[in-house]
């Protein structure tokens, strides 16, 4: 069998959990299935990647339709695949139209939904309607769904009732625990300005309305003042949001010591040294399918703060891995009055945390692996062929 992955993002331009998803996925597909990658950005040396730029006729036009002129690039390209398999709306139509020129069975999976982000008029403007109709077109017609969570495949049902719920197929996201692990070097923290004798709370995240960060920014006022607030935040979707998160954390240094903003995308090993080294590690998103980056933290035995929302709840256990704080149905000072009631309760109890650690951890490795998702993935496609 050979397969198609169709993603904008794949290593070394990965900026979100989609990208984490599609990397390792590939990785462990190929163990079981020829696969090739079909993805956007500059080349890749790796046998069996294709990538693509924007047509340098549309270089100059919104991104949304210089993402549809890759995407057809793709669909004419994906010839000789048995199944084309999509992820996010940025590939989503090239599978559509591959699927139909090749015909060949086409599979997407559900890492988000555009009528559940409409901050992302933001940053595409008039280019969110076509980013919808585009996602709505895959969802139409694909021969399977995959969800990351099954608060993704309520989602799903929800924001398209006209798919039949038979084809949409739960496939958690997954971890590799040998990449994702404690580790005892912290060099890192000094390198950055994290004091190692202070408790830390880490933030990973893209800059975006989805992550939940100025509700971090809001609660980190009410922190312990011996907490420190580390961020790992970059990718900002617009120049507004970035100039708003620019001023909420110079307001928030200039209260309290201890604020360190991290602005690059860092490499595994020194992302693994903080999520090690971090007293807590916080996920405030405000919408997440799954939140991949929750089972990293877990992986590395760090106890985790998160929002009650979307998949999150499937991956951190409340009370044993971390601590859950409602979203649904509290105002916004409510949410952020619980991220700082919980993150003060587990920096205050040391012991607490670290058996959430390591509880976090064996969940991670028990329930969570890739070779699992991936050939659960590869029984999804022989059902189609």
């Amino acid at each position: 069998m050979r397969v198609a992955v169709l993603s904008r993002e794949y290593p070394p331009e990965v900026y979100g959990g989609a990208g984490v998803h599609v990397e390792f996925l590939v990785r462990e597909l190929r163990r079981i299935v020829d696969v090739d990658v079909h993805c956007f950005g500059g080349s890749r040396p790796e046998a069996g990647v294709r990538s693509y730029a924007p047509p340098v006729e549309l270089l100059s036009a919104n991104a949304a339709l210089q993402t549809l002129g890759v995407d057809l690039e793709i669909a004419a390209a994906v010839g000789g695949a048995d199944v084309l398999h999509s992820h996010t709306w940025y590939a989503n139509l090239a599978g559509v139209l591959g699927a139909q020129l090749h015909g060949v069975p086409h599979v997407l999976s559900a890492h988000s939904l555009e009528p559940q982000r409409p901050w992302k008029a933001e940053q595409l403007g008039g280019g969110y309607r076509i980013s919808s109709w585009a996602e709505r077109q895959a969802y139409e017609t694909a021969d399977a769904i995959v969800a990351v969570s099954y608060g993704m495949r309520a989602d799903v049902l929800a924001a398209y009732p006209f798919v039949d719920p038979a084809r949409v197929h739960v496939i958690h996201n997954g971890i590799d625990t040998q990449l994702y692990a404690p580790v005892a070097s912290d060099d890192v923290l000094a390198h950055y300005g994290v004091d190692p004798t202070r408790p830390f709370v880490l933030f990973v995240g893209r800059v975006t309305r989805q992550k939940g960060l100025g509700h971090l920014l809001a609660a980190a006022a009410r922190f312990d003042p011996a907490i420190q607030l580390v961020l790992c935040a970059g990718a900002p979707d617009t120049p507004e949001i970035a100039a708003e998160t620019e001023a909420a954390v110079d307001r928030l240094a200039a209260t309290r010591s201890g604020v360190v903003w991290i602005r690059e995308m860092l490499a595994r090993p020194e992302l693994t040294q903080l999520l090690t080294h971090a007293s807590v590690f916080v996920c405030p998103s405000v919408y997440e399918p799954l939140g991949i980056v929750n089972l990293e933290a877990m992986a590395c035995e760090t106890a985790v703060v998160a929002s009650a929302i979307g998949g999150i709840p499937e991956v951190v256990a409340d009370g044993l891995t971390g601590l859950l704080v409602p979203r649904a149905a509290v105002t916004d000072e409510e949410f952020q009055l619980g991220l700082a009631e919980a993150v003060n309760a587990l920096c205050g109890d040391p012991s607490r945390a670290a058996a959430m650690g390591k509880a976090g951890r064996e969940r991670a490795v028990h329930e969570f692996g890739w070779d699992t998702i991936a050939h659960r993935t590869v029984e999804l496609y022989e059902s189609l062929l």
